[in-house]
């Protein structure tokens, strides 16, 4: 294939394509009928697809062990290029799982995608990649949770893909790379800035993005992540609505090219940064715009963000000559009010107004309250979309998750506060461990294995639950720190109270009215929480309750006045009667 050559080649020199030539798809689909399917999650069907086009080039394939360890160590691929991200294939151990044996991908709806020929079997380990390549084995970061639920292998090997994922949204904006480049060349320009986001353009992105283009006489590429993003980002189909309003009317047409990228995100902070460099250039462009904080996850368990505000510029400008993908960073700009325009923080004289809203108060002073965003701040396009889309606050979801020993309190302080939580006009799903293992779980035991399937369960639904705008109340011992912070994942951090009902182990076995403490005490049941089996505590929980010295109806109010503070619930006026009245007081 040829490029255009006006534009960067593809890094490695040429586009990847795994995809099988349509004369050959009919034998090897009835080839796959016949192999052991290996099922994969969303973030490997993500994987996949940009494996397929070329999103990935140089890279053919999920990593070996030669590079997955490189690329762990030096950022690097075997052959020398430049890659700072595993991309691999975990999975558990399996007969089918065995070198040289062929076997079918397929997606959760059991679609076949791809039939992969095993040609590496290695262990990974947890720890090394956790802290490698994000820094922290902090469980609260997302990706250092979830892949405490990856397989303890990965294999590689040869692709041949049949297809990638069918995606109905928006199709005629997710171009591959191959697509993108050519619509890149009709501009006739060389130079592609590309602007790597997963959140709603403001007036700042936009003016940012217009210098950027105008300071090189290039192209704007608008490439925003439809794949995993962090969890609780606003949902793509709302974000892609806001681009393309404002791509329609505020941008020449023939300087940005709006396209979607069905990445799967790391949030790996710097690394990831450079990724994106890496990517963003089998795609066209040679400038990438790098944010503050640019792919990071938030706040570690301490409060603390996993990485520096600057970090992920230092790391990409490092390495910019090498790639071929300069560093654009991500100025601060501020409104000046009485010019009616942008302006970079560090060229505004002292004494002038200016005037600026922090993302923290885009959510709370505004989206959450249901206050439409200044048209200085924001196109009326985009502020109209995202308060049709942005419930405020008190309408969004929430989950409460309660944690702890057998017999801690957890399932009476629970009904308390869902009978609360109804008199403030919150409709309310309650998930008990005990009833849910009756219905969603039944059949799963008690190995540490079952505890997180569970557990996972659990989540899922509550995920679903808050995606939807409704109250979820979560009752189950769950007694592992990293499966707890991966349904923190899922469900999205600003929408988690994570409520620690702290009571001791000797209290627990008194109010043991089941009996379970003296079986597992005198052996009769094993792996029991407390007893053989640790329960590790929440390190940094959002409410921690004592159900020693206060009632269950006294910590039920401190959970409803967490969440009126965080503005999850509206008060409720008191009311007295007086004169046959009801009178506020």
């Amino acid at each position: 294939m040829t490029y255009p050559p006006l534009l960067i080649p593809p890094y490695g020199g040429k586009l990847v394509d795994l995809l099988v030539p349509a004369e050959a798809r009919e034998d090897l689909k009835a080839h796959a009928s016949a192999l052991p399917s290996l099922q994969v999650s969303d973030r490997v069907v993500c994987d996949l697809e940009l494996l397929a086009v070329g999103g990935f080039s140089p890279l053919d394939r999920f990593m070996g062990q030669a590079d997955y360890q490189r690329v762990l160590d030096e950022m690097r691929l075997t052959s020398g290029h430049i890659f700072p991200i595993p991309v691999t294939l975990p999975v558990d151990p399996s007969p089918a799982i065995r070198l040289d044996a062929d076997i079918a991908l397929r997606n959760a709806k059991n679609e076949l995608l791809a039939v992969m020929t095993i040609e590496e079997i290695y262990p990974w380990d947890l720890a090394e990649v956790a802290q490698k390549v994000f820094g922290t084995q902090d469980l609260r970061h997302p990706l250092v949770a979830e892949m405490h639920r990856w397989g303890k292998l990965n294999i590689s090997g040869r692709l041949q893909v049949l297809q990638v994922p069918r995606h109905y949204d928006f199709r005629e904006l997710r171009l591959t790379p191959a697509q993108t480049r050519a619509r890149l060349a009709q501009m006739g320009r060389r130079n592609v800035v590309a602007f790597q986001t997963r959140n709603p353009l403001h007036r700042v992105h936009e003016e940012l993005t217009k210098r950027a283009t105008e300071e090189v006489d290039g192209v704007l590429l608008l490439h925003p992540v439809v794949g995993m993003t962090k969890p609780g980002d606003v949902d793509h189909y709302t974000r892609v609505r806001t681009y393309m309003a404002l791509a329609g009317r505020y941008y020449a047409p023939d300087r940005i090219l709006l396209a979607l990228l069905p990445l799967a995100m790391r949030l790996a902070g710097p690394r990831e940064a450079l990724w994106h460099a890496v990517i963003r250039r089998n795609y066209g462009a040679n400038h990438l715009i790098v944010g503050r904080d640019h792919a990071g996850p938030g706040k570690d368990s301490t409060g603390k963000p996993f990485y520096g505000p600057y970090d992920a510029q230092e790391l990409v400008a490092r390495y910019s000559d090498e790639l071929g993908v300069k560093m654009i960073p991500f100025r601060q700009l501020v409104y000046l009010p009485d010019e009616d325009r942008y302006e970079d923080i560090t060229k505004v004289p002292p004494n002038v107004r200016t005037a600026d809203i922090s993302g923290t108060e885009v959510r709370e002073m505004y989206l959450n309250n249901g206050r439409k965003l200044p048209e200085w701040f924001t196109r009326p396009e985009v502020a109209e979309i995202l308060s049709e889309s942005y419930p405020p606050r008190h309408k969004q979801g929430v989950c409460i998750w309660f944690t702890g020993l057998s017999g801690a309190g957890k399932s009476t302080t629970a009904e308390v506060l869902t009978h609360l939580l109804l008199q403030h006009g919150r409709q309310v799903t309650v998930l008990d461990g005990d009833v849910v293992r009756t219905h969603l779980s039944k059949g799963l035991g008690f190995s540490k294995e079952d505890r997180d399937i569970n557990i996972r369960r659990i989540g899922f639904v509550a995920a679903e639950i808050v995606r939807h705008g409704g109250t979820v109340v979560c009752a189950a011992v769950s007694p592992y720190r990293a499966t707890r912070n991966d349904v923190r994942a899922m469900v999205g951090s600003d929408h988690f109270v994570e409520v620690y009902v702290n009571t001791p182990l000797e209290v627990c076995e008194q109010r043991d009215y089941k009996g379970m403490y003296a079986k597992a005490r005198r052996g009769e049941i094993t792996g029991f929480t407390g007893i053989d089996d640790p329960y590790e505590p929440p390190e940094n929980p959002e409410i921690e309750l004592d159900t020693v010295h206060h009632t269950p109806e006294e910590n039920a109010q401190i959970i409803i006045n967490y969440l009126i503070d965080r503005g999850l619930i509206r008060p409720t006026e008191r009311l007295a009667m007086g004169d046959g009245l009801l009178t506020p007081r």
